[in-house]
């Protein structure tokens, strides 16, 4: 089928062609790119962008042993298609064989594990130190995109980098957008760069000491060629700042460069999305909600950290909403402190972000905002097994995260109308720092029962009976449901509890069970260690109960098939009630 792509099992084989075939290998390199992302799905517009780049960085360099490391990694298809993994972006039946990130368990041509952005340079510039330590002379190459430099990570690693004196290249691959438009004052002095044709005296890089040179044309092969071949001989650290298009090659992409971001599966023809979702999600439903503040609360305000699609906020949206929705870019650290202080002046903010980027800022989450006590409200989309499944993403690490941080209240809804009771009281009290766990996988509506408000930290009991207790938190209080029916079918009448607080003990709701209940089961969408499960299991061990807490082994897991993950951690209602019985 192709030309070119078939015959490349390492990066050593294109160096035997010639320009006029490499730009054949570009094109064929796309035709593989779309027909992944056509079939399966994945990263759009960052992969097709980069084919160019890619292919002259493995022209000039020598790779394993020159070492490339991509930030976020969501720009390493073209990478993965010239060290020998053609066959995970051409075969159907071997898709799922290479990740959509940077892997070294798939190739010695992946350094690292990466998916969260504004990394790679300071991975870089370990590498490189360690090579200056050792007294080799590989090449370190940095790839990131525009977008990541908003990262705080992304600016400490610029500042580090002339410390190194030592050849060391960065590839700043601008397209002018991160996952939507860009934000921050660091977007202006790289327009007057591109505009002056890397010129202008006003040059951000080289005020942290950097070499720089500039590429207009990032997606022409033999410009790309001729500057690394440069900028290969710099004996300093140097920027190589390259101008691209996003989503280049593919016309749909190229004008809607948000929207094809991040693509499922589609008509190559139409561009069409093949399975449409116009169903209701727990991400439109805090849209909606957030929509309706803005309408009504002049002081309330959605802040995200360059992911607008964590609450669903498309280009209109963001319109419409004006001053009341705040963009900080790829800032997670930023935004939570700037979200406390919003708090603390008296507006009424929202920070919206996905559970796995959560992660990046717990010093801002326990110092800036907790400590402070600062009446802000915290929403972690995708805070579940049901989320995203790389294990660069995974979005069940929260509850013992977050649970060690004094002062938060988190909240763990278990459906539509309790995600919303969460949103609408967090949003109108002024007594503490909260953050909602946004429930995961398919909508669960209950409207026989009243969530009423969350002002004092006590359990729900749904069910009474006795012997038995089931406490079920959030998404999985409905296997709590199906765990209630099971032992009801075996004879027994369990209670049944939403707890409502991922990191709150109701002592008294507890005490109270204990006083007619011999056995405890816990079950938790999120890790086992340092989770919900265990802290009541240890308080309720004073009293000599007996308590199966049932949620995830602390492990990372990639692209994990869900049903068989639930059954390898025992949590269906069939095993639980075995273990119970």
């Amino acid at each position: 089928m192709y030309k070119y792509l078939n015959s490349i099992s390492s990066p050593t084989d294109i160096k035997k062609l010639s320009t006029e075939e490499l730009n054949i290998l570009a094109s064929e390199m796309r035709d593989a790119i779309l027909n992944r992302l056509a079939k399966k799905g994945g990263h759009f517009g960052p992969n097709l962008g980069i084919v160019e780049c890619t292919i002259a960085m493995h022209y000039v360099f020598n790779s394993p042993v020159d070492k490339f490391v991509f930030d976020v990694s969501h720009q390493s298809y073209p990478h993965k298609l010239l060290t020998g993994r053609v066959f995970g972006f051409t075969d159907e039946n071997r898709f799922d064989e290479i990740s959509g990130f940077t892997n070294p368990g798939e190739s010695e041509h992946d350094i690292f594990n990466v998916g969260h952005t504004s990394t790679s340079i300071s991975l870089a510039c370990g590498l490189c130190k360690s090579r200056d330590l050792r007294g080799t002379n590989e090449n370190i190459i940095a790839l990131i995109g525009d977008g990541s430099l908003s990262g705080g990570q992304a600016l400490e690693g610029l500042n580090f980098a002339c410390e190194l004196d030592s050849p060391f290249i960065i590839i700043v691959n601008d397209n002018d957008m991160s996952i939507a438009e860009n934000h921050g004052g660091i977007y202006s002095n790289l327009k007057a760069l591109r505009e002056s044709g890397g010129k202008c005296e006003r040059n951000i890089f080289k005020s942290f000491g950097l070499g720089y040179k500039y590429v207009e044309n990032g997606n022409d092969i033999e410009s790309m060629i001729c500057a690394l071949k440069e900028v290969k001989e710099y004996k300093k650290p140097v920027v190589l700042h390259i101008k691209t298009t996003k989503g280049k090659g593919y016309e749909n992409a190229e004008l809607e460069k948000e929207k094809y971001h991040f693509f499922g599966p589609f008509d190559r023809k139409t561009g069409e999305p093949l399975y449409k979702n116009g169903k209701e999600s727990y991400i439109s439903i805090a849209r909606d909600f957030a929509i309706n503040k803005i309408k009504n609360d002049k002081d309330f305000c959605v802040v995200c950290a360059g992911a607008p699609s964590a609450i669903g906020f498309d280009k209109e949206l963001r319109d419409m909403a004006g001053a009341q929705f705040i963009d900080v870019g790829i800032a997670e650290e930023h935004a939570v402190g700037f979200t406390s202080a919003l708090a603390r002046g008296g507006a009424n903010p929202l920070f919206v972000t996905y559970s796995s980027f959560i992660q990046r800022c717990y010093d801002q989450m326990s110092q800036d905002l907790c400590l402070n006590n600062s009446p802000a409200t915290i929403l972690l989309s995708n805070a579940s097994v049901y989320g995203m499944r790389d294990k660069t993403h995974l979005g069940f690490f929260d509850i013992p995260l977050l649970s060690s941080i004094p002062n938060l209240i988190y909240l763990a809804p278990c459906c539509k109308q309790e995600l919303i009771c969460a949103l609408e009281w967090s949003c109108k009290q002024k007594e503490h720092s909260v953050a909602i766990k946004s429930p995961g996988g398919a909508v669960v509506s209950d409207e026989e029962n009243n969530y009423g408000d969350f002002d004092t930290l006590r359990y729900k009991i749904t069910k009474k009976g006795q012997g038995v207790a089931i406490l079920a938190l959030g998404t999985f209080y409905k296997i709590g449901l199906e765990l209630h029916s099971e032992l009801l079918e075996r004879g027994i009448c369990a209670t049944l509890v939403n707890p409502r607080f991922a990191n709150g003990l109701d002592t008294q709701t507890l005490d109270e069970l204990s006083q007619n209940h011999s056995t405890f089961v816990t079950i938790e969408d999120g890790v086992l260690d340092g989770g919900f499960g265990q802290r009541v299991g240890a308080y309720l061990a004073k009293g000599g109960k007996k308590t199966y807490n049932y949620g995830f082994k602390r492990e990372f897991v990639d692209r994990y098939n869900l049903p068989e993950l639930l059954e390898l951690n025992h949590i269906s209602a069939k095993q639980i009630a075995n273990d119970i019985l």
